[in-house]
């Protein structure tokens, strides 16, 4: 009996120094090379709560302003743009960075919102910037990702006052860029040819009704989707289906801007090759592009394959979950881009 109260005791004080470690570990893994303080926004369908963070000493370059991906990202992506926002820092860039409308403490709605409206809403943080008087805005750079592929290009097309683009996995077709992630998702789970066929049938079922426009009364009454969306999402998705990149990347190259479009060859949201092409095409010499072994967050690919390899990393180590050589590039490209 006491020797197995002995081990029993062994193993738990051993738990107890493995998790201080862990402890230990993640107030490193989180002690960034900035400071950061909160701010609100004057956006065109109400305030917006937003975050600023600066680097913590040296000379001040730039600004950037975050143009976030889908979903209700908030103005941290949950504390996972901590890194980038220090990769910015380090090379002298102010970050600007806001909770979408109806996040946290946002007025608005993001659902309700259309591509132009996005893009408004950025127009609108950028006027806020250069309202302050104390942010570095002759130097500015919208990083934006996924989704932003549809707003980025035209803040650039509409304001003079952008003078750099960094694009993270944005795409040019939503219709395509929907097809083709539901393909890439098919082949990755190895599914059989019965599951495909009935997952390609839904697909053109609800692509279908969104061509014709289709109330969501008549998409609940005819879908056969396990997962149906719901009211609010459906009237976003109505209002930007037919949104394809490829006229405003055409207006946005007249500003002869510098653009860095960074990718995942492991892009299962996006076909890269579609968007290195289009880009290729719109910004010719001036678009820099950076291919990495990466998922379409631009996070290593097991962060995605494994949720729980991602979800450590992200508490103890955030900087891990990004692809080898992707701050890096991010970094040297603001660099380059400040006078």
């Amino acid at each position: 009996m006491k020797r197995k109260t002995h081990r029993v005791r062994t193993t738990m004080l051993c738990l107890a120094a493995v998790l201080v470690g862990l402890a230990g570990v993640a107030l490193v893994g989180n002690d960034f090379r900035y400071v950061q303080r909160a701010v609100t926004i004057d956006g065109p369908a109400g305030r917006l709560d937003g975050v600023l963070t600066s680097p913590a000493d040296g000379p001040v370059r730039g600004l950037v302003l975050m143009v976030h991906g889908d979903g209700p990202v908030d103005a941290t992506q949950g504390g996972l743009y901590a890194p980038w926002f220090e990769a910015a820092a380090d090379a002298g860039y102010v970050t600007l960075s806001w909770s979408k409308p109806g996040v946290g403490a946002s007025e608005g709605d993001w659902l309700a919102q259309s591509m132009d409206d996005r893009a408004e809403e950025v127009g609108a943080a950028l006027d806020w910037a250069h309202d302050q008087g104390d942010l570095p805005v002759d130097t500015v750079v919208l990083w934006g990702a996924s989704q932003a592929g549809w707003v980025v290009p035209k803040v650039v097309a509409a304001r003079p006052d952008v003078d750099a683009v960094v694009a993270v996995g944005t795409a040019v077709s939503w219709l395509r860029q929907g097809r083709y992630n539901l393909l890439a998702e098919l082949d990755h789970r190895g599914v059989d040819p019965e599951e495909r066929a009935g997952a390609l049938a839904r697909s053109d079922e609800t692509r279908a009704l969104l061509r014709r426009g289709a109330s969501f009364d008549e998409y609940r009454e005819q879908t056969t989707d396990p997962e149906p969306m719901t009211a609010e999402r459906w009237g976003f998705v109505l209002r930007n289906v037919r949104s394809d990149a490829t006229d405003d990347l055409r207006a946005a190259s007249a500003r002869d801007i510098p653009v860095h479009l960074m990718i995942g060859t492991g892009d299962r949201n996006v076909d890269v090759d579609e968007t290195e092409s289009a880009y290729r095409e719109a910004f010719g010499t001036r678009l820099s592009v950076e291919r990495l072994r990466a998922a379409h967050s631009l996070a290593r690919p097991v962060m995605e394959d494994v949720p729980a390899v991602g979800l450590v990393t992200a508490v103890v180590w955030p900087r891990a979950l990004l692809a080898p050589g992707a701050l890096e590039s991010y970094r040297e490209f603001l660099a380059s881009a400040a006078p």
